[in-house]
């Protein structure tokens, strides 16, 4: 296994440009599977672990790719299965987007039931009711979803989600756009990374009103056809970033971003001392290391993303002050507070709140990765903390950060990879 060797107490600063955004690649690669009609072209996608696996389950249900400088080229016009298999579904939750794809133009999906990050239960149940409402025929056994469409097509319906959610929502329009009619979504997730879902089904060819909001309508087609697309920025490696300079004293501009869908995380870097400002793609944060209490809420876009709930609890631990961190999306979502804890923390934990006492002096030693938002908090915390810290199981990490140590050694960190033998 790799390890992040971590030597602390060094500045970041510089300029850097920001990555594809994983959250966005994974739906669009999903998508690609609506048609076999043409190969398409998709720029900005960043090289992670995540990619690679759900390009892995691509080919096994007989999706041709090929990825080179951040391109990757798709071609899914010999798809010969319909079975996403546990051994592949299980390294990632997102694999269950293939469920829409593979239902709506197929009529027929069988999807094993995923696996991911261990913070707590995230239920598919809104993914199958919005398959369900479709017209889908829906059964559970040996551990895999069995999805059918009784006379092989969908059929447009209206949608109410109870609450709001990303995955569910994408996979609901992905399924909607080959449906017969009309379908409306009510309370869909209005993250960027569904808009730009949405943005890239319209040059496809689908007809989608309400793009950016939580009320989307979808009028089915027959037909797709395959697009040459440049997907958006990561925003959530964007605020890691902006984090690692602010807890650190430092300053860092950050380029190709687009600062309106920043703007909540900016708000409260803003109220915690550091000084922001934005261009039309790009953001420049400095810090001079005095970081004031800030408490924040983690709630569906545009509030705060649960997201960066880690690495902001990361960066209270040096605010002058205590900071109450809520978590309304996922309630559970503490594991990375013990490891913080032993890096010198004072941490409490009352139900989906974590309450940091700060400023504390960090130390270095061994800490433990169990997902990979704590994984960002662990390397945010060893960049201030004295002496080394050793950041173990950083796979969680490369599932979504594209070379992240390369990138703050690239602003002044001093950070190693290396092999290590876990027993």
């Amino acid at each position: 296994m790799d390890k992040l060797v971590i030597r602390g107490g060094r500045r970041i600063s510089g300029s850097i440009t920001a990555s594809g955004s994983k959250n966005t690649s994974l739906p669009i690669i999903a998508a690609t599977l609506l048609t076999g009609q043409g190969t398409f072209t998709l720029h900005h996608i960043p090289d992670l672990k995540d990619i690679l696996t759900f390009t892995q389950l691509l080919h096994h249900l007989g999706v041709e790719t090929s990825y080179s400088g951040n391109t990757l080229k798709v071609s899914s016009r010999n798809v010969e299965s319909l079975q996403a298999p546990y051994e592949l579904v299980k390294k990632m939750r997102a694999s269950i987007y293939v469920l829409g794809p593979l239902l709506a133009r197929f009529g027929h999906a069988r999807v094993s039931l995923p696996g991911g990050c261990a913070f707590g239960p995230r239920p598919i149940d809104l993914h199958l009711l919005a398959m369900e409402k479709l017209g889908a025929t829906i059964t559970i056994e040996t551990g895999f979803i069995d999805a059918t469409a009784p006379d092989g097509k969908l059929h447009g319906a209206h949608i109410d989600f109870p609450i709001s959610s990303v995955g569910a929502t994408g996979n609901a329009v992905m399924a909607a756009v080959l449906a017969e009619g009309r379908t409306t979504i009510s309370n869909a997730a209005a993250e960027p990374e569904i808009e730009t879902l949405c943005k890239f089904l319209i040059a496809m060819g689908a007809t989608i009103k309400g793009t950016g909001t939580t009320e989307l309508e979808i009028e089915g087609t027959d037909s797709l056809n395959a697009v040459e697309f440049h997907n958006i920025f990561d925003r959530i490696e964007a605020g890691t970033l902006l984090a690692a300079a602010a807890i650190t004293g430092g300053d860092i501009t950050i380029n190709g971003v687009e600062p309106e869908q920043l703007k909540a995380i900016l708000k409260k870097f803003v109220q915690a001392g550091c000084s922001v400002e934005t261009t039309v793609n790009s953001v420049t944060l400095k810090s001079n290391g005095k970081l004031l209490p800030t408490d924040v809420t983690a709630k569906p876009y545009p509030a705060f993303p649960t997201d960066m709930q880690a690495q902001w609890i990361a960066l209270m631990t040096q605010a002058e002050g205590t900071s109450n961190i809520t978590d309304k999306v996922y309630h559970e979502r503490f594991n990375h507070i013990p490891e913080l804890n032993r890096l010198g923390a004072h941490i409490e934990i009352r139900k989906n709140q974590a309450i940091v006492h700060g400023p504390q002096r960090l130390s270095g030693t061994k800490v433990m990765s169990t997902d990979l938002r704590a994984s960002a908090s662990l390397v945010l915390a060893g960049l201030v903390a004295a002496g080394t810290t050793e950041v173990l199981r950083v796979y969680h990490l490369d599932r979504g950060y594209e070379k992240i140590e390369v990138k703050l050694n690239s602003l002044g960190a001093d950070i190693s990879r290396e092999k290590y033998n876990e027993f």
